[in-house]
């Protein structure tokens, strides 16, 4: 990130420790600083460049910013309220927003130091590097639970650099988060292709479509993108706040980037006549699943499947348990393996992602018209797992290290791939003469195993070992939900 850039970010980031001591969380403040922003670049846009104004002009920055104490907070309050009824971007930026600053004095020092910069002078580049810096800070308090929502970027990197979008094609993700896959797509198409003006207009409004069941995460989504100069044209929305596994948005993509949630089943709290609570396990029966399955990462990737055109392509982070879970998962496998052309196999190391326990995967997959014989002819795998040790703080995942991943795959020619000590390559008879269909497959020695002189640093192998205890403590709470359904 540019120094100008981290300046303002540590600015605006600091200022939360302040509102800290009032209950004020890291998620809440970001909230709060992107319904600000929005109003700030609004009216900079209407002062300084004379568009029209989208805030009504009871509502906007300049009536805010003429308020202090007790009058300020209601003109905020009513402020949120009224945008939230808007359609379009107003309405997603907005939608069920509520003031969390409750002293008017700190929120009138917040605003101010909003209105110190000129957002709209920003390049955009530098506007989104500042919000990103933002979510990722949001991103590290482990305990906001906001890092579920982030994928590491360097692993989006990697992904879209072998996917590689192209001009005029659109790009789909159903669990979008903070949108980490839009961005770095849109920087990729920006920056390795001459565009025309109708490239440019077709990628800022129609390349990408989004959903998140979150609507803070849709917000913050929405902003991200915004900012990086990617909207929906007049009132259309390219995000939207609801859960895609639902139904097919009747719209088909030509990619589809995604790193779904990590929870295995998806639920629904209902109540009684009592008024109890109960949390009741929801399945899908969807045309063109294969299964009908409480797992969500199932539905997901089955999901996918159904929103790519013919010859579409996908990329889809997915954990360990897709690649060997038994009925369900094993009947999904064995359908993609026949209806796709299911061709490579990225096998991520632990430590690279903010929630914990997770052993993760990355599955490339292009969706085939219909045909007699299987579309799968070889799986390549990469194991990035076997002898990597990765953390957050100490050693991160750098882009760099997945080079010879990029390398590997090859994009150019897929059918000129050499086999390496990390890439292998596996035939579909193969595949589907294991047990389940199991597709998970290692074959590196593990040297930690081996020989106490290559065991990581402490801190890396007490990091593995509390991930390892997560997993089976997830493991443990899924088999106790079917033992007592009811609890």
């Amino acid at each position: 990130m540019a120094n100008a850039s981290a300046s303002i970010v540590q600015k605006l980031w600091n200022y939360c420790n302040v509102l800290r001591d009032d209950g004020v969380s890291y998620s809440d403040y970001v909230e709060q600083l992107t319904y600000l922003l929005f109003l700030k670049m609004a009216d900079e846009q209407t002062t300084l460049l004379g568009k029209a104004a989208i805030i009504p002009a009871d509502f906007d920055w300049r009536t805010l910013r003429a308020k202090d104490g007790d009058a300020l907070e209601t003109q905020y309050r009513k402020t949120l309220e009224t945008l939230a009824k808007f359609q379009g971007l107003l309405g997603v930026i907005f939608r069920k927003s509520q003031n969390k600053i409750q002293d008017p004095a700190k929120l009138k020092r917040l605003i101010e130091l909003i209105n110190d910069e000129t957002w709209i002078g920003l390049d955009t580049d530098v506007k989104g590097d500042i919000y990103e810096g933002l979510l990722q800070k949001n991103a590290e308090d482990t305990k906001s639970g906001a890092g579920q929502y982030f994928t590491p970027r360097p692993l989006i990197q990697a992904m879209v650099e072998v996917m590689r979008p192209q001009p005029g094609e659109t790009i789909c993700d159903p669990a979008c988060g903070t949108g980490g896959f839009f961005l770095v797509a849109h920087d990729y198409v920006l920056t390795q292709y001459a565009l025309d003006k109708a490239q440019k207009r077709f990628l800022r409004y129609s390349t990408f479509r989004g959903t998140d069941v979150a609507d803070g995460v849709v917000r913050l989504c929405a902003m991200n993108l915004y900012l990086h100069g990617i909207e929906g044209k007049g009132d259309e929305t390219i995000i939207e706040a609801k859960d895609s596994l639902l139904s097919h948005p009747g719209d088909y993509f030509d990619l589809v980037l995604t790193n779904p949630p990590f929870g295995k089943k998806s639920s629904i709290t209902i109540f009684n006549e009592e008024g109890k609570a109960k949390k009741e396990t929801l399945t899908y029966e969807r045309e063109g699943f294969y299964s009908t399955t409480s797992n969500k990462q199932l539905n997901f990737l089955q999901h996918v499947k159904t929103l790519l055109k013919i010859n579409g392509r996908a990329a889809v982070v997915v954990p360990d348990n897709v690649l060997f879970e038994g009925g369900a998962g094993e009947r999904v496998r064995r359908e993609l393996l026949k209806e796709c052309d299911v061709h490579t196999l990225l096998r991520l190391p632990t430590g690279i992602f903010y929630a914990h326990g997770v052993k993760a995967n990355v599955l490339f997959f292009d969706r085939k018209p219909a045909s007699e014989t299987p579309w799968t002819e070889k799986l390549w795998i990469y194991d990035f797992r076997t002898n990597q040790h990765f953390t957050l703080k100490t050693n991160p995942l750098r882009y760099g290290r997945l080079k010879d991943f990029i390398q590997c795959f090859n994009t150019d020619n897929r059918h000129e791939r050499q086999e390496t000590e990390q890439f292998k390559v596996f035939a579909y008879e193969e595949l589907v003469q294991r047990d389940k269909a199991n597709l998970d497959i290692f074959w590196l020695r593990d040297e930690s195993l081996e020989d106490s002189e290559n065991l990581p640093d402490p801190d890396v192998l007490a990091l593995e070992i509390a991930e390892d205890l997560e997993a089976a403590l997830a493991l443990f709470s899924s088999i106790t939900e079917k033992l007592l359904p009811d609890r």
